[in-house]
C-alpha cells in the first residue's frame, strides 16, 4: 500500500512539475505596415446571384444568344490590347473585370456550356504576366490589380465550374506552353520541367490558414521545388513539412499527399538570366535536391527566409533560386493584420514581412503554366476558405487561441517522446520546433475551424435543397458567419 502511495506522490510530482510554465524568451516581431486587400463588394456579390437565378429562368435559346453577343463583345476587347503593352493605370484591366463578372452568372446558368471562359481566363492571366514584368510591382496599387485579375476572374471561372455537370467539368487548365531547356516529367498529365515550381493546397485545417493569413487572401498554402532526374526522367519534389522539415518525395509520395489544387509555375524563357544560361531552373533545383540530402533542415515556424538552417515551404523555392542568382518574391508578402498576426504567433511565426505561398502567383519572373482540381476538391477549397475567413473576422475582433493547461504535462511527455522518435530519424507525434503549449493551441484551433466547418456545411445543405443549385463563395462566408455566434 505504501509503495502504491510513493508511486502515486512521485507521478502528481512530477505532474506539478510538468505544470509549471517555461518563461518565453521576448521576441521582437517583424510587422508590416500595409492595408490588407478587401473586396468589400456586398452589393455586386448579390446582383450576380440574382442575374444567375434570372438567367436559370430564362429561354436557353435566349441565354445562349445573350452569352454569344457578351463574348463576342469581351473577345473583340482583348483582341484590341493582345499583342501591346498594357500598364496599370490603362482601363483596360477593369474593364475586363467588370465585364467578365457580368457574364460568368449568365454562363454558370447556361446548360449546354462551352469552355469559352477557361479560354478568356487563361489569354488574360497569360497577357497580365507579360505585362506586369514592365510594372512597378512595388507599388500597392499595382500589386492590387494583378490580384484583382489573377484571383478574381479565377474566381468567378470557379463559380462557372461549380455549376457544371461533370462533363462540363475541367480539372486541368493549361495556361502558358513557357519554353524550359530543363529535364521533364509528367504529373497528372501536365508536362512539368526540373526547375519548376509547384503551389498547392493542402487539405488541413491550417492550410486554409496559410492561404487566406494574408493581405493577399488566396487559394494556395503550400510550395515543391521540381527536380527531374537527367538520366532516368524520374521526378523528385523538394518541400518543407511541418511535421520533418525539408525531405525529398516521390511523384507518388507528392500525390498522395492530400492535395485540393495545385498550379504549375515555370521562371520566363525571356528572362535575361535564363538567356544566358537556359539550365539554371535545373541547377537550382539539383542543389535544393543534394543540400536536402546533405543536412537536416528543419521546419521554420518563425517563417524567417533570411535564415537557411531552418525553412519553411517558400523558402525552399527561393533558396534554391536566390543561390542560382534569381530572387524570387522580389516584394515580400506582408501580413498586417493584427489578429491573423496574433494567432500565427501562437504558432511561432516572428516574420510578418515573408514569403507566402499564394504571393508566388503574382511573381511577374514567373509563368503559370497549368493549373489542376477537380469539383469535390474545388468545393472543399472554397468551404474551408470561407470558414477561415470567418475566423480570422474573430482572431480581428479579439478572439485569441488557448489550451487547457491541464494537458500541457501529457503535451510535454508527448514532446519528450517525439523528441526521441526525431533522433532516430522519425516523425514525433508533435513536430520537431513545435512547443508543447504550441501543438495545444493548434489543437484549440482545429477544433474550432472543425465546429465551424460542421455548422456551415449544415446550411450549405439546406440551402441545397431550397434553391437547387450550389451556394457561391459569398454565401458560404455567411454561412460561416452566421454559424460563428450559434
Amino acid at each position: 500500500m505504501k509503495k502504491i502511495l510513493k508511486i502515486i506522490l512521485i507521478i502528481a510530482g512530477v505532474y506539478c512539475l510538468l505544470l509549471i510554465p517555461i518563461p518565453q524568451k521576448r521576441t521582437e516581431l517583424q510587422t508590416a505596415s500595409e492595408n490588407p486587400f478587401t473586396w468589400d463588394q456586398d452589393a455586386p456579390w448579390n446582383q450576380l446571384e440574382q442575374a444567375f437565378v434570372a438567367a436559370k429562368n430564362m429561354p436557353s435559346g435566349q441565354l445562349d444568344a445573350t452569352v454569344q453577343e457578351m463574348t463576342r463583345e469581351l473577345d473583340s476587347i482583348l483582341l484590341t490590347y493582345e499583342g501591346r503593352t498594357t500598364t496599370p493605370q490603362d482601363s483596360f484591366y477593369l474593364l475586363i473585370e467588370t465585364q467578365f463578372f457580368r457574364i460568368a452568372p449568365l454562363i454558370a446558368a447556361q446548360k449546354n456550356k462551352t469552355d469559352w471562359h477557361i479560354g478568356f481566363y487563361n489569354r488574360i492571366r497569360k497577357k497580365l504576366k507579360e505585362d506586369s514584368g514592365q510594372w512597378d510591382m512595388s507599388k500597392q496599387s499595382t500589386r492590387q490589380i494583378s490580384y484583382r485579375i489573377l484571383y478574381g476572374i479565377r474566381a468567378a471561372v470557379e463559380e462557372i465550374l461549380l455549376q457544371s455537370t461533370d462533363e462540363q467539368f475541367v480539372s486541368t487548365m493549361y495556361v502558358t506552353d513557357e519554353p524550359s531547356a530543363a529535364p521533364t516529367a509528367s504529373i497528372l498529365g501536365i508536362e512539368v520541367h526540373s526547375g519548376d515550381l509547384l503551389v498547392s493546397r493542402g487539405g488541413a485545417e491550417v492550410s486554409a490558414f496559410i492561404s487566406r493569413g494574408n493581405d493577399f487572401p488566396g487559394n494556395f498554402s503550400h510550395v515543391a521545388l521540381v527536380y527531374v532526374d537527367e538520366a532516368t526522367n524520374e521526378p523528385y519534389f523538394v518541400e518543407a513539412h511541418i511535421e520533418k522539415g525539408v525531405a525529398i518525395a516521390s511523384k507518388a509520395e507528392y500525390l498522395q499527399d492530400k492535395k485540393l489544387r495545385f498550379m504549375v509555375m515555370r521562371p520566363r524563357s525571356d528572362l535575361p538570366v535564363l538567356k544566358s544560361n537556359p539550365m539554371l531552373p535545373h541547377e537550382a533545383a539539383r542543389y535544393m535536391y543534394k543540400e536536402s540530402q546533405l543536412r537536416h533542415i528543419p521546419y521554420d515556424f518563425k517563417m524567417d527566409f533570411y535564415d537557411p538552417s531552418a525553412m519553411f515551404c517558400s523558402e525552399v523555392g527561393s533558396y534554391a533560386y536566390k543561390h542560382s542568382g534569381v530572387q524570387l518574391w522580389k516584394y515580400p508578402s506582408t501580413i498586417s493584420s493584427d489578429g491573423i498576426i496574433n494567432w500565427l504567433h501562437s504558432f511561432g511565426v516572428e516574420h510578418f514581412v515573408t514569403q507566402m505561398p499564394s504571393d508566388l502567383e503574382y511573381d511577374p519572373m514567373l509563368s503559370v503554366v497549368a493549373e489542376w482540381r477537380d469539383r469535390e476538391t474545388l468545393f472543399k477549397d472554397h468551404l474551408d476558405n470561407a470558414v477561415m475567413d470567418a475566423l480570422i473576422e474573430r482572431a480581428n475582433a479579439g478572439e485569441k487561441l488557448s489550451y487547457n493547461m491541464w494537458l500541457l504535462p501529457l503535451a510535454r511527455v508527448l514532446k519528450a517522446y517525439s523528441f526521441l522518435l526525431t533522433s532516430f530519424g522519425k516523425e514525433g507525434v508533435i513536430p520537431e520546433g513545435m512547443p508543447s503549449a504550441v501543438a495545444l493551441k493548434n489543437n484549440d484551433f482545429v477544433a474550432r475551424f472543425q465546429q465551424l466547418k460542421t455548422l456551415t456545411e449544415g446550411k450549405v445543405q439546406a440551402f441545397e435543397e431550397e434553391n437547387g443549385y450550389t451556394p457561391p463563395y459569398w454565401q458560404l462566408v455567411r454561412f460561416a458567419e452566421a454559424s460563428i455566434v450559434e
